[in-house]
């Protein structure tokens, strides 16, 4: 069996800042877009049955300098955080004290970010993934995506719950490795940043 491989996208301005980024399309900095070049010797030395990405820019283009040729997946859009969108954990927390996005949630937003549960990001997940096993039985597939959606998808993964996600600090521009040890599913590697690879 394969290896899921999870890109997690370069940095941006909001992610730097700390600023909740679901569907608002922001570009990598610059030391995104040499993060995300420093991870293709790394993805080059593996064999891979498959690569998804996020339709988010962000992720497109960490998967184009990576050297993936990767399809989109809209599930492995970012969560949506409605009302939150652009907002750090400490400026929601001043209007909400001990606010935790993983046991509170969002607020409901506008139009374009009316906001989803914890359980309807592990949906998402959930389907990625069902999608990806039959792959993984002829090699590794590679996910490039967002930090609280490969989170949730990792605690899928495990068999936890979605709201799992939050024990897994996921920084930007890093790899990680799901696989199986006895059939088990298994952590292989996790948020090793391109400077630390091979």
């Amino acid at each position: 069996m394969g290896e899921l491989i999870l890109i997690r996208h370069g940095e941006t301005e909001w992610s730097r800042s700390g600023r909740h980024t679901g569907r608002t399309d922001i570009p990598l900095t610059d030391a995104g877009l040499a993060a995300a070049a420093r991870l293709a010797p790394a993805i080059a030395g593996r064999t891979l049955e498959a690569a998804f990405t996020s339709p988010a820019s962000r992720a497109r283009l960490t998967a184009e300098l990576a050297g993936l040729d990767a399809r989109i997946d809209q599930d492995l859009q970012e969560w949506d955080y409605g009302g939150y969108e652009g907002l750090t954990s400490a400026q929601i927390s001043a209007g909400r004290p001990g606010w935790s996005l993983w046991r509170d949630g969002i607020i409901p937003g506008d139009s374009a970010h009316p906001g989803e549960t914890v359980q309807q990001v592990g949906s998402r997940a959930d389907a990625v993934l069902g999608r990806a096993r039959p792959l993984l039985a002829r090699g590794n597939v590679a996910l490039i995506a967002h930090g609280h959606l490969l989170r949730v998808l990792t605690a899928r993964w495990l068999g936890l719950a979605p709201d799992a996600g939050r024990l897994f600090r996921l920084d930007t521009g890093t790899l990680s490795l799901l696989g199986t040890e006895h059939d088990d599913p298994v952590i292989s590697s996790w948020n090793v940043p391109a400077t630390d690879l091979d």
